[in-house]
């Protein structure tokens, strides 16, 4: 069998990723090695992620590393990936889906509903922070990066009553006792391939691409992929605030898709179906752009380019 080497960023959640991957390919006989690759969004960690204006900030360096054939395959949190690869990457694996929601964790309060007025919630994305303004426009919406575990040490500390994450970032790493509250999708959409992991590989690697394709998930490629399309659709980096979530309904797709405005006073909601992943993914994108979601991006991307949101 093939010896196989991952690269991933250092953080607790993408090493408990690069260690499943691992994992799973160990058990069909391969032999694994972890290199750990520092990215720009790994270095850069006081600034708010929509400010930085850095693209493929938590996936360029990893590439590079892929490209140079120091590393044969990189597994990524997909919502992390550019919606375009370029042309010597591709996508070798989805795997099964985790939840996709975000979940409200806090230490007194037990879900969003019940926070006092004024009260400080920490998060890192701009889709996030609007819609949560939205949905509470007397709260305090405040900025907070860092990995899981710096995130909810601050929360311990007392900086924040409460803190928006992914329900699946949580799960992996052992934390779900921490979730108050999964957010409802048509209140709180997620980023587009929230729950999903991808491994990238060089597009010329069949070796690996063959290697890897065990672990690819039908489901989870078809409802990522109609998100990416919607995405793309819409000329969208990962941290701008746009909310989508595909799942099957019988044989079809479901997208319900969200725009809205960084201060939450316009959100443009659609929702389609179609048994076309892409097909779909661009008619609601289009759909929102006929509403109106030209205008709230061209002010998002007019005072940084897009970056991708953390857990």
């Amino acid at each position: 069998m093939a010896k196989l080497r991952i690269g991933s960023r250092g953080s607790q959640l993408a090493l408990w990723q690069a260690n499943h991957v691992a994992a799973l390919l160990r058990e069909r006989g391969h032999e694994i090695s972890i290199e750990i690759i520092k990215t720009t969004g790994d270095k850069i960690t006081e600034v708010a992620l929509s400010k930085v204006g850095t693209k493929g900030m938590f996936t360029k360096e990893i590439e590079e590393a892929l490209a140079e054939q120091r590393i044969d395959l990189a597994v990524h949190s997909l919502k992390d990936l550019p919606t375009e690869l370029a042309w010597e990457f591709a996508l070798g694996a989805i795997l099964p889906r985790e939840d996709a929601r975000d979940a409200f964790v806090s230490q007194k309060f037990s879900s969003l509903t019940s926070l006092p007025k004024k009260a400080r919630v920490g998060t890192s994305s701009l889709r996030r922070e609007a819609q949560l303004r939205a949905m509470r426009p007397d709260l305090q919406v405040l900025s907070l990066r860092g990995n899981v575990d710096t995130r909810l040490r601050k929360l311990e500390s007392g900086e924040f009553e409460a803190i928006i994450l992914a329900a699946a970032g949580l799960k992996r790493l052992g934390r779900e006792e921490m979730v108050r509250e999964r957010l409802p999708l048509d209140e709180m959409c997620p980023a587009a391939g929230q729950g999903a992991l991808a491994i990238e590989v060089r597009a010329a690697d069949s070796g690996t691409a063959e290697a890897i394709a065990f672990m690819d998930d039908a489901a989870s490629r078809a409802t990522t992929s109609c998100e990416r399309a919607l995405l793309n659709g819409l000329g969208g980096g990962c941290q701008v605030p746009i909310g989508a979530h595909a799942e099957f309904s019988g044989e079809q797709l479901v997208l319900t898709a969200v725009v809205a405005s960084p201060d939450g006073t316009r959100v443009l909601r659609e929702r389609q179906m179609d048994r076309e992943a892409k097909k779909l993914g661009e008619s609601v994108a289009h759909q929102l752009l006929g509403k109106g979601a030209q205008v709230i991006l061209d002010s998002i991307y007019g005072t940084a380019a897009p970056a991708p949101e953390q857990p």
